[in-house]
C-alpha cells in the first residue's frame, strides 16, 4: 500500500489516536502520520471533520473517516489482508461493539472524570463507580476471550484494541492520582491481559511508557493554563 494513500491525523499523546495505528500496523498497512495541534485546530482538521472536529482523521484515498471506532471498522472492511480486527460471527460481533461502546461512552469518561472530582465523599463514590464498571469489564472479557489472551480470542481484536488503546492514560492516572484501577485481587483477568496487551511488539511500537505520558500530562496540565489565562 502507497504510503500516499493512507494519511493518519493525529497527536502523538492521543489514545485515540493509538487505536487507528495499532488496526493499521496489525493489517501491515504503511501510512503517513500529520501531527495535529493540540490547542490551535488546523484548517485541515475542521474541513474534514466539521461536525466533532476532534482526531483522529484517516485518509484513504483522499476521503476522511472520522472517529475512532468508525476508523476501525472501515480498517477492517477496506483491507481484507493481515488478522481480522472485528469477530466474524453476526453476535461476537454485535456483542463487541457493545462493550466498545461501554468503554467510550460509560467506562473511561468515569476514569478520566476523577481528577475533576472534589471533596472526600465524592471522590470515593466516584472510585466505587469505577470499581463496578471495571468488575463488568472483568465478566465480558472473560465471555468474550473464552479462556483466551485476548477478547479477539488467540490474537488483538476489536474490544482488546478499544480499551488497550486507553491503558497508558489510565496508568498515568492511577500514578498522578494513586489511584488503582485495575486491581490484580479484584480484576485478575483483566490485569493479565493488560500485561499481555502492552507486551506485544505492535502495541509497545506505539503507547509510550506511562512515565513518558506523565511528562506529558503536566506539560499538558501547563499548557492549558497558559492558553486559558
Amino acid at each position: 500500500m502507497a504510503t500516499n494513500s493512507v494519511k493518519l491525523l493525529g497527536t502523538w499523546a492521543c489514545p485515540y489516536v493509538y487505536r487507528v495505528e495499532i488496526a493499521l500496523k496489525m493489517k501491515s498497512i504503511e501510512y503517513e502520520f500529520i501531527q495535529e495541534r493540540v490547542f490551535n485546530k488546523s484548517e485541515l482538521l475542521l474541513k474534514s471533520n466539521p461536525v466533532y472536529k476532534k482526531i483522529p482523521v484517516l485518509f484513504h484515498d483522499e476521503k476522511p473517516i472520522c472517529e475512532s471506532l468508525v476508523i476501525l471498522q472501515y480498517i477492517d472492511e477496506a483491507w481484507l489482508n493481515g488478522p481480522s480486527i472485528l469477530p466474524s460471527d453476526p453476535y461476537d460481533r454485535a456483542i463487541a461493539r457493545f462493550w466498545a461502546a461501554y468503554i467510550d461512552e460509560k467506562w473511561y469518561p468515569l476514569v478520566a472524570d476523577y481528577r475533576n472530582v472534589e471533596g472526600k465523599e465524592a471522590k470515593a463514590a466516584m472510585v466505587e463507580r469505577i470499581s463496578e464498571g471495571t468488575l463488568l469489564l472483568e465478566e465480558a472479557f472473560i465471555d468474550m476471550s473464552k479462556g483466551k489472551s485476548y477478547c479477539g480470542g488467540d490474537s488483538i481484536g476489536y474490544v482488546d484494541i478499544v480499551f488497550g488503546s486507553l491503558l497508558g492514560w489510565v496508568k498515568v492516572i492511577e500514578i498522578v492520582d494513586e489511584l488503582k484501577i485495575l486491581d490484580e485481587t479484584k480484576t485478575p483477568s483483566l490485569a493479565e491481559w493488560d500485561e499481555k496487551f502492552c507486551s506485544d511488539n505492535v502495541v509497545k511500537s506505539i503507547i509510550p511508557q506511562a512515565e513518558k505520558l506523565v511528562e506529558v500530562y503536566h506539560k499538558y496540565v501547563e499548557l492549558k493554563k497558559a492558553n486559558s489565562s
